[in-house]
């Protein structure tokens, strides 16, 4: 499909030499680069959740010892897993 782009010259100018140094067109270019572009934008953030700070002074008695086992049976304790 054809369209029409205004570029700044100064933007063109660069990639046209880019282009012809590394033996391509201008169209595989812009196509190129607005491919990037837009997985760019459409790809999820990976952002890392906000640390969650609650008052108190750690494990209760209960799951002090015991690791990590014995935390998990008693979230899934009555849940048929």
């Amino acid at each position: 499909m054809k369209t029409t782009l205004e570029i700044s010259t100064p933007l063109l100018r660069r990639a046209k030499k880019l282009a012809l140094r590394e033996g391509t067109t201008l169209r595989s270019l812009v196509e190129e680069g607005l491919a990037q572009a837009l997985s760019n934008r459409s790809a999820p953030a990976n952002k890392i959740p906000p640390l969650v700070v609650v008052k108190g002074s750690g494990l209760s008695r209960d799951f002090a010892e015991g690791g990590w086992e014995k935390i998990r049976d008693a979230l899934y304790e009555g849940r048929g897993a």
